[in-house]
């Protein structure tokens, strides 16, 4: 066959088994389709479908179609990032300072230092947690903000199935996960500093932050069609720029969408705009994410560790909203159900696990732990939240 026939042919196994599986099966009442998707891209991986079947595996996936679908999965994930971006509510935070910044602050750092005694743990161990390029303080902070992070795309799409996205509650919980992204996104340019490039770094935050204001100017002042190719055209200028300094194009995308205004663009349009880019483009994302998945040289250590990065990850968000709660003196129960909300991490936390391999600070092994914990954090999220969002409506019905 033909490159291009073994890349539709992919293509048709990418959109089409995970698909089944979450329509015909259970799934679609603990997770979105987005999930079984990332898992999806795991199965399809070397680990699963590439031991099972070698050859299958090699015919299929050989590397000028792997190259190919590499390419569609760097612009999507751009284009959803640059989303993620665009959609902070920085206003709304600014207004509830005290209250955003004290939980916001506490389901940050509490998950931090939980993660960072994992994987300081980890690296006393066994060696092979880090990458070829990877200081120590790289790998322990890394891996530490992963089990830090809330995908706040699939927050969204939770709080859209129980129906509290639009109530107060959900409200809140989208306001203290906007402003952990900022912090998110500051620590992993940290991470990314590359002092052999701090001259270029230097040269694209100082042009950025011109570039930034002409481009905040110009697009107030274009109609909104106009604006839509603007914004990607600028989307594709700042992940060259941040890549070429040495920081990452997925840094770049973010930054694109940060410094713009989202009521400056249509919401519907916004929310059809995010929700064509993950039906359509990725699942591709996520497959290449699976290719990179490695079992065999860390063995039964792998799951060991995901485990490890799990209970941090679960328990530091847990206490940091329990904390948060005590502090604000919230109803019994709601800080625990915000808790499991915000330790959602599928998505944005594959997407930072993706630029610590793709720049070497941590080792294939370590990806792969990561994105276990990654999967398991979101499947459990549903089956805790329901009961207990039940239980505090219950609660407040029995108040009034």
């Amino acid at each position: 066959m033909s490159t291009t026939e073994m890349f539709l042919l992919a293509l048709l196994i990418i959109f089409s088994l995970p698909y089944l599986v979450w329509r015909l099966t259970s799934i679609d009442r603990f997770a979105p389709l987005v999930v079984m998707q990332i898992i999806g891209g795991v199965a399809l991986g070397p680990g699963v479908l590439g031991a099972a079947f070698p050859a299958y595996y090699a015919f299929i996936f050989r590397p000028a179609v792997v190259e190919t679908l590499n390419g569609i999965a760097w612009w999507g994930v751009m284009i959803f990032v640059w989303i993620a971006g665009l959609e902070l509510d920085l206003k709304q935070a600014w207004q509830r300072r005290l209250e955003t910044g004290v939980c916001a602050g506490l389901a940050l750092v509490v998950p931090l230092a939980f993660g960072c005694a994992a994987a300081i743990l980890l690296l006393a161990l066994k060696d092979g947690w880090g990458g070829p390029l990877g200081a120590r303080w790289q790998v322990v902070l890394g891996i530490g903000m992963a089990c830090a992070v809330t995908a706040l795309p699939i927050l969204v799409l939770f709080m859209e199935k129980l129906e509290i996205l639009r109530e107060a509650m959900g409200q809140r919980v989208l306001r203290y996960a906007s402003l952990d992204d900022i912090a998110i996104w500051s620590i992993l340019a940290l991470i990314l500093l590359d002092w052999n490039r701090i001259g270029r770094q230097a040269i694209f935050i100082i042009g950025f932050a011109a570039t930034a204001w002409l481009i905040r100017k110009v697009t107030r002042r274009l109609p909104e069609c106009d604006r839509w190719y603007g914004a990607l055209v600028w989307l594709a200028a700042c992940g060259f720029a941040a890549d070429w300094c040495g920081l990452h194009f997925m840094v770049g995308a973010f930054l694109a969408g940060a410094v713009l205004d989202a009521e400056w663009f249509d919401q519907e349009r916004m929310a059809l705009f995010r929700d064509h880019v993950l039906l359509a483009v990725m699942p591709v994302f996520f497959l290449s994410t699976g290719l990179k998945t490695n079992w065999d040289a860390g063995g039964l250590a792998v799951f060991g560790a995901a485990a490890l990065l799990l209970l941090a990850s679960v328990s530091g968000k847990i206490l940091g909203l329990s904390l948060a709660g005590k502090v604000l003196k919230w109803p019994k129960g709601e800080a625990a159900l915000i808790g499991w909300l915000l330790q959602t991490k599928a998505l944005i936390m594959i997407i930072f696990a993706n630029i610590l391999l793709d720049r070497q600070i941590i080792s294939p092994e370590t990806f792969t732990a990561l994105l276990l914990m990654a999967i398991a954090s979101t499947m459990l999220t549903m089956p805790v939240v329901t009961p207990k969002l039940r239980q505090l409506k219950h609660g407040a019905s029995q108040v009034f």
